[in-house]
C-alpha cells in the first residue's frame, strides 16, 4: 500500500497490515510511535543513549506481538507506553542494584545550534536541566505519573492502565509529584529567570 494512503490508518490497522507482511505499514507505524517511546524513556531515565535502547526494544516487542494482536484488548499506543515504562523501570532497578550512577547530561557536548541567542538557550537549558533534576529526585511512581500526565499529555485512565493502578492512585501520585516538583524548583525560581518575567 502507498505510504501516503497509510498515514490516516489507525495504529491497530497498521499493526495488522504489518503482521500480514506490509513493510510500508511498519515504516508508518515506526515513524508514528518511536518518537513517543523515545520521549517517555528519555524523560524517565534522563539518559538519551539508554532511552534509544529502550525505545528500540519496545518497538521490537511490538513487532513480535503483531501477529497475535487483539485490537479490542488495548490501544497500540497504550500498550507501547506500558512496555516502554516497564523497560525503563527494569533498567533503573538494574542500575540501582549495581550501584551505577546516571550519566551526567551536562558532560555531554551540545551540537552547534543556529536557533535562539546564547542567553535564551542558556536559560532554557538551565530550566530544562532543573526540571530533569527535579523529576529525577521524585520517587519512581510519582515521576512516572507526572511525566505521563504533564509531559506526554495522557489522561488519568490511560495512565492508570499503563501503571496498573486505579485512577485515584494516578491522581494522588500526580498531585504529590507536582507538589514535590514545585518545592524542588521553588528555591531556584530567581536563578532560572522566572522572577524577571511578567
Amino acid at each position: 500500500m502507498p505510504f501516503d494512503a497509510l498515514d490516516a490508518a489507525s495504529d491497530a490497522d497498521l499493526l495488522r497490515l504489518y503482521a500480514e507482511g506490509d513493510p510500508t505499514a511498519a515504516r508508518v507505524l515506526t515513524r508514528r510511535l518511536t518518537p513517543m517511546a523515545l520521549r517517555l524513556a528519555a524523560r524517565v531515565l534522563g539518559d538519551m543513549a539508554e532511552a534509544e535502547d529502550v525505545a528500540q526494544e519496545a518497538m521490537l516487542r511490538l513487532w513480535k506481538a503483531a501477529p497475535g494482536w487483539r485490537a479490542d484488548e488495548a490501544k497500540v499506543s497504550t500498550w507501547l507506553y506500558t512496555v516502554t515504562r516497564n523497560l525503563c523501570m527494569d533498567r533503573m532497578r538494574r542500575q540501582k542494584s549495581r550501584g551505577e550512577a546516571a550519566v551526567d547530561l551536562d558532560a555531554i557536548a551540545e551540537p552547534v545550534d543556529p536557533g535562539p541567542a546564547a542567553e535564551v538557550r542558556l536559560t532554557q537549558g538551565a530550566r530544562s536541566t532543573a526540571l530533569q533534576d527535579a523529576l529525577a529526585s521524585l520517587p519512581d511512581r510519582q515521576r512516572e505519573a507526572v511525566v505521563l500526565r504533564h509531559l506526554e499529555d495522557l489522561t488519568n485512565p490511560e495512565i492508570a492502565q499503563i501503571m496498573d493502578v486505579s485512577t485515584e492512585a494516578v491522581e494522588s501520585l500526580t498531585a504529590r509529584g507536582k507538589r514535590n516538583l514545585a518545592t524542588a524548583l521553588a528555591a531556584r525560581r530567581t536563578d532560572l529567570g522566572y522572577d524577571d518575567e511578567h
